[in-house]
């Protein structure tokens, strides 16, 4: 906690009140964790809040994910937060009109001047090419990061703290919630790594999986995976790779690469004939 917001709030209180939802068996904290924590160090026994009634969960988890972003830029966020904003605008949440009011009461909270906004010339934001665009992603990127939104949260941790590729997460988010949690406790237990190939494995043998079974797979796997070809290593340009292997590991590369050398070699011999 940063000592200058705890020094702030004890000379000043805190300026904007923190909002809470009001649940049957309490409240639920939305926006100002921080300060509310920083007004407990300084010694405060009461804290300025609004309450929010009758939230539906995509209205309420809308206030934390703009909370984020007028604290943070996008490029900031981690990626478990930037697939919930992202799938926030798929939300019907969006074009009721309730978001653009969400948003302009945080703005105004934050002493930031409201902008106008739409849902892009009043049109419902299910377009996946507008959501890539306004966050910089191709269109196929942006698809897999929706579904990030579909993993347990082991695996949404493992995301944010880079030790699963987003290609093996997409797999794996396809995976029921209870296979999920099966394979998370195989993880979590083995100190497992989930490598694209297995996830793409995992996935193709998903609605038909025990945790046991799940366990011989990646057993098979690791064995198979284990004594890897040296091969030759080759350095693609950035552009190539950006333009041709977007997204891909290594193996998926070199998939490319043999099909498109099979067919060029098909096309060399058919021509010299």
């Amino acid at each position: 906690m940063p000592n200058d917001m705890v020094e702030s709030i004890r000379e000043h209180g805190i300026l904007n009140p923190v909002i809470v939802l009001k649940m049957d068996d309490g409240y639920e904290m939305l926006s100002g964790h921080n300060r509310a924590n920083a007004a407990k160090i300084a010694g405060l026994s009461e804290v300025p809040v609004i309450i929010k009634v009758g939230l539906s969960e995509s209205e309420a988890y809308v206030y934390v994910i703009e909370t984020n972003l007028i604290q943070r830029s996008f490029a900031e966020l981690l990626p478990s937060e930037k697939a919930a904003v992202m799938a926030a605008h798929y939300d019907k949440v969006c074009c009721q009109g309730k978001r653009n009011d969400i948003i302009r009461e945080l703005q105004i909270l934050s002493g930031v001047e409201p902008e106008e906004t739409s849902c892009h010339n009043g049109k419902k934001l299910n377009s996946l090419d507008v959501i890539a665009s306004e966050y910089g992603f191709s269109s196929r990127n942006a698809a897999r990061y929706l579904r990030i939104n579909y993993l347990i949260q082991p695996f949404k941790n493992l995301m944010d703290e880079n030790k699963i590729a987003l290609l093996a997460a997409v797999d794996v988010s396809y995976m029921t919630k209870e296979e999920q949690q099966m394979l998370w406790n195989i993880v979590d237990r083995q100190g497992l790594k989930v490598k694209p190939v297995y996830a793409e494995k995992l996935r193709k043998a998903s609605g038909d999986l025990t945790e046991e079974k799940m366990a011989e797979i990646l057993e098979a796997l690791q064995v198979k995976h284990s004594d890897d070809n040296a091969g030759v290593s080759f350095k693609f340009p950035k552009s190539i790779c950006s333009k041709y292997f977007d997204g891909m590991d290594s193996k998926q590369m070199a998939a490319v690469v043999e099909l498109a050398l099979t067919a060029w070699f098909e096309k060399k011999e058919k021509y010299a004939r």
